[in-house]
């Protein structure tokens, strides 16, 4: 049995057992500078870049604006929960190569008997993962490149960036966007809130200096994961008092969404008719996404905070640089407000899409929900088809759009879950990349005939190499 020091060891025997990778064999276009872009590195863009290579799926460039890797995605940044919100076990980057997992990367390191510890994955530990996949793999992410607009072209996309804040424009077959909460949508700031001065309020989106809360009184809305998360950084942060303020009347665990857990609902759901789906995405908004237990514990072992349930806030207004807020029939008054009240998602709000946004099929062009389901923030979701790639409202007015594919929280209502969260990849980016592969393959079929077709090639033998085995018929046999 060999034994190893090296933590990696597992991960590269399985590298060595998958052998070379395929080499590229998408033809390439004058004019044409990448195959595939996909639009953020983190988690599941690093995915991606994996899947393509295995797929044979070669210039492919993976971008985001974020300053360096340590920017990079939420988890080191705006995500302050300190174990992630899905279970331990669910299959994720490794696509399939267990030596890939975060399990077999915790164990090789800590040991068997640690990982079995653990109850979920700590955050902070989930980033370092993330980090040694992508460098372990050797997946390069250009930082500090952001994609400003994209301009349909012939037969490809233009891709018009900035680069280390320097205009600059590159081209691109298809797009991926692998951007997470808020990649086709926007941080929704609640009207109650939009009318005060910036400097007093701030989204869970943000990159909240806590610090600077400490001996401050804090209102915090929202009841999700994310609002407890903030209001429990604040509390450990020092802050004098936290209220958070809930719409509905309990903070309740439901089994709302059961799609991640139901092998049936998970593998079939994209194929139910648009009615179910929507009833699903209705009913879900309709109670509401639910912290974990222990978020809650965090900030209840508080004095100092104090939930307030069937609270909506009626007014708010600045009064010597602090808040004055109306909660039904109370009055009260803050230093500063965080909205933990989740995205909102819409094609048309998004300036990078700018161009064509208008052409995006949504919910509200496809389905007509009934009296007692309609739901205007629902209805703004696009209409994604079975690749996550976005459609036309009308056939043939933007045939490009099939280029595009959206691995973010913009699926929700076609999918069924969070997409771009972990319970998404083992599904989704299979799906995507087999279609991106189908459809480079097809566009280019003429030049993959007259390659495979083609008798120009050198024989890996000539006819030396049977010759003397060649039958020859015996002249004593030779008929007179």
């Amino acid at each position: 049995m060999t034994t190893t020091t090296d933590p990696d060891f597992g991960a590269r025997e399985a590298l060595r057992l998958l052998g070379t990778f395929p080499d590229n064999w998408v033809p390439d276009r004058p004019g044409v500078d990448h195959n595939v872009t996909i639009v953020g590195g983190s988690g599941s863009g690093s995915a991606f870049a994996f899947a393509l290579r295995r797929a044979g799926i070669g210039h492919v460039t993976v971008i985001d604006a974020a300053e360096d890797e340590a920017h990079a995605g939420v988890w080191l940044t705006r995500a302050r929960m300190n174990k992630l919100r899905t279970p331990k076990n669910l299959p994720g980057p490794e696509l399939g190569i267990q030596a890939f997992s975060f399990q077999a990367w915790y164990e090789a390191r800590h040991s068997v008997e640690a990982y079995a510890a653990i109850d979920r994955i700590p955050r902070v530990l989930w980033a370092e993962y993330l980090s040694w996949y992508r460098q372990f793999l050797d997946i390069q992410v250009r930082y500090q490149t952001r994609l400003v607009r994209v301009e349909p072209a012939a037969d490809f996309l233009r891709l018009h960036l900035e680069v280390n804040g320097v205009p600059t424009v590159e081209t691109t077959r298809k797009i991926i966007f692998a951007n997470g909460v808020a990649g086709t949508g926007g941080a929704f700031i609640p009207p109650v809130l939009a009318s005060l001065p910036r400097s007093l309020y701030a989204h869970t989106s943000d990159e909240i200096d806590f610090t600077a809360l400490r001996g401050k009184t804090v209102a915090v809305l929202g009841a999700a994961a994310s609002a407890f998360d903030a209001a429990g950084v604040a509390l450990e942060s020092g802050a004098k008092e936290v209220h958070l303020f809930a719409r509905r009347s309990e903070i309740a665990s439901l089994p709302i969404n059961r799609v991640r857990g139901y092998a049936g609902v998970y593998d079939n759901y994209p194929q139910l008719p648009d009615s179910a789906r929507w009833f699903q995405a209705w009913r879900f908004r309709q109670v509401g996404s639910t912290p974990p237990p222990d978020a809650i514990d965090r900030v209840v072992a508080f004095p100092n905070f104090h939930l307030h349930l069937s609270a909506p806030w009626r007014a708010a207004q600045e009064q010597n640089d602090r808040i004055v807020a109306q909660v039904n029939d109370d009055t009260f008054q803050f230093d500063f407000a965080i909205a933990g009240t989740g995205y909102f998602v819409d094609p048309t709000k998004r300036p990078e899409l700018a161009d064509f946004a208008h052409h995006i099929a949504l919910w509200r062009d496809r389905y007509e929900p009934p009296a007692d389901q309609r739901d205007d923030e629902l209805s703004t979701y696009p209409y994604l088809g079975s690749a996550h790639e976005y459609q036309e409202k009308i056939p043939g007015s933007a045939p490009f759009l099939k280029d595009i594919h959206v691995f973010n929280p913009a699926g929700f209502v076609s999918f069924g879950l969070p997409i771009g969260d972990i319970p998404s990849i083992r599904r989704d980016i299979p799906a995507i990349v087999g279609r991106i592969s189908h459809d480079l393959f097809i566009a280019d079929w003429t030049l993959h005939e007259a390659r495979i077709t083609s008798n120009n090639i050198a024989p890996d033998f000539d006819a030396s190499r049977y010759a003397d085995a060649l039958w020859k018929q015996p002249a004593t046999l030779a008929v007179s």
